[in-house]
């Protein structure tokens, strides 16, 4: 293999890790039940507030996710009958411990705090 062959497929590869990173999709369709980001300012949503702290973990510099937590799981807890989830949102972030891990394992280990939270509002009206 030729110096420059070899400095291409080095450069590819750090390329590679340098823009791949650790992200989370989040499809709203695919929730299961109804869910608004955010409720109209006049009428506030009503109803039973929730929030849950759940770890996702990447590996290898975030190129790949064996530990993702299911939101639709976690909103189907919530929710019942023709409930709906108002005032959605979700947080992903490091905590110390999460830098701490990351750092040890030199990115090898990624883990993230996601906060879930919102309201469960009773049928399907405001």
């Amino acid at each position: 293999m030729t110096r420059a062959r070899f400095q291409v497929i080095v450069a590819v590869l750090l390329a590679a890790v340098t823009f791949s990173g650790c992200a989370m999709t989040i499809d709203a369709r695919a929730l299961g039940v109804e869910a608004t980001l955010a409720s109209d300012a006049s009428e506030p949503a009503v109803g039973e507030a929730f929030e849950f702290n759940k770890k996702a973990v990447y590996m290898f510099w975030g190129l790949a996710q064996p530990g993702k937590p299911s939101l639709r799981n976690i909103i189907a807890s919530q929710v019942q009958g023709d409930a709906r989830v108002a005032d959605l949102s979700v947080r992903v972030r490091s905590r110390f411990g999460d830098v701490l891990i990351s750092i040890l394992t030199l990115g090898l280990v990624v883990p993230r705090t996601v906060t879930l939270e919102g309201v469960v509002v009773e049928g399907t009206g405001n």
